[in-house]
């Protein structure tokens, strides 16, 4: 095993610990040092900290996350807010919720410092509604943190305001997409804006907002109290630092798994036990259903926004679903392309209209009903979707098709006679046996 993946938990440092969710315990672990080291320096001089420690957006898009905060206008006298995308909607993705629940004050430490940074009086956790359990304890956190004089009014005698909301969403995945996210937030039915301006110059409110992630702002007071040459020292050379690679499916020992960008596939899975007992890897996907799919020759791509890049795929979210040989890759991608129709916005053409016949399409496919042409068929709708519509969920949407079709176009092709099910029976791939019989 390469020594990137000898790392030390860092924000899963605690989750083991008694209670890790409360104030005491995070203190009691360096919680909040950063924050009390921060309020205390100049603002543009934590900018350049996270800036130069090279943190790169964990979102997906891996955009710099100093840089983002450096895009702000100068102030005008007026609000400027922060905004955290806790709205994890993608399938396959289940790195923010977990850190949430087991250690948000993480999170609101960091908030805290972005603030104070960009200069912002009032920030924002959106967070996908259906997640209560995590609502509450977010809502607690902020509560001790509050009382403990950590945020408020007149912060450690400083002079600094700073007030937390934590408001929960309605469940639509058009809301991860941060001017989506801002318009729910202000009231309004949850669709992507026209850009520019972008959220920097006019975003929530039509004031200069900074959105980041989850993972992005809880990074924030490592870099900080650590400094900004301990975390450039982890990862790779354009992909600095240490993130969650969320293992699921046929995967012995399914779970979150915190390491430095630029660890493998192959080295993820002998931390993991490998993939389930008899079986061997067919395909995965590097960052969620909206990344092109890899297969096993790609084990030992390096996991960073770069190379992963250049092996034709996205790291995006570090969602990596498993799937053995027992898996139909038609089904997959049709239960993905399920999801992107329902949850398409409806606003643009392109997405509204190719999401629905790449899920009529994979329907046939998936039954055994297919029409001769069909694949080429799911192609020409795929690339009228990709880079037509008004966000990336219609890039989303055509990703798994086309890759699944590159890697397996004989498989798509067997659609148009035998029933998917024939080919990979359903009950041989459920995880759980009393799944097995409901598999289809």
């Amino acid at each position: 095993m390469s020594e990137r993946a000898m790392l030390g938990p860092v924000l899963s440092d605690i989750w083991d610990a008694e209670k890790p969710w409360t104030l005491a315990t995070y203190t009691q672990h360096h919680g909040y040092e950063a924050w009390r080291h921060a309020i205390h320096q100049e603002p543009a001089s934590l900018v350049d900290v996270v800036k130069n420690s090279g943190l790169r957006g964990r979102g997906g898009a891996g955009f710099p996350t100093g840089l983002k905060w450096s895009f702000l206008p100068p102030p005008d006298g007026g609000p400027r807010y922060l905004v955290v995308n806790a709205d994890e909607s993608e399938p396959g993705t289940c790195k923010d919720i977990p850190l949430m629940m087991a250690n948000p004050h993480a999170l609101v430490e960091g908030m805290a410092i972005t603030s104070f940074a960009i200069g912002a009086n009032h920030a924002f956790i959106y967070l996908r509604g259906e997640v209560v359990h995590v609502y509450r304890r977010l809502l607690a956190a902020v509560r001790e943190a509050r009382e403990a004089g950590l945020l408020g009014t007149n912060i450690m005698g400083t002079g600094y305001d700073l007030q937390i909301t934590v408001h929960a969403g309605a469940g639509a995945y058009i809301c991860g997409e941060e001017t989506a996210l801002l318009d729910s937030l202000e009231g309004r039915r949850g669709q992507p804006r026209l850009k520019p301006p972008f959220p920097a110059v006019a975003g929530l409110y039509a004031r200069p907002t900074v959105v980041n992630n989850v993972e992005s702002v809880a990074s924030v007071p490592g870099i900080i109290r650590g400094g900004e040459d301990w975390f450039a020292s982890m990862g790779t050379e354009k992909s600095k630092g240490h993130g969650f690679f969320s293992l699921s499916g046929h995967v012995a020992r399914p779970g979150q798994y915190e390491a430095p960008l630029g660890i493998t596939l192959r080295e993820l899975l002998d931390l993991a036990g490998g993939i389930r007992d008899g079986h061997q890897l067919k395909f995965w996907t590097p960052g969620g259903s909206s990344t092109p799919i890899f297969t096993a020759e790609h084990l030992d791509v390096p996991l960073d926004f770069d190379s992963v890049a250049a092996a034709g795929s996205m790291l995006g979210t570090r969602a990596l679903q498993i799937f053995d040989e027992t898996v139909s890759v038609v089904r997959a991608v049709t239960r993905w392309l399920d999801f992107y129709s329902h949850e398409s916005c409806g606003k643009c053409t392109p997405c509204r209209e190719g999401t629905y016949w790449l899920r009529e399409v994979l329907h046939r496919l998936e039954a055994g009903q297919g029409r001769e042409g069909d694949v080429d068929l799911l192609l020409d709708i795929a690339d009228n979707i990709e880079g037509r519509s008004f966000c990336a969920l219609g890039d989303a949407a055509a990703t798994p098709v086309k890759s699944g079709i590159k890697h397996f176009r004989e498989e798509f092709e067997q659609g148009m006679h035998t029933p998917a099910w024939e080919l990979f029976p359903y009950e041989a791939n459920a995880l759980f046996t009393e799944l097995a019989g409901a598999a289809r």
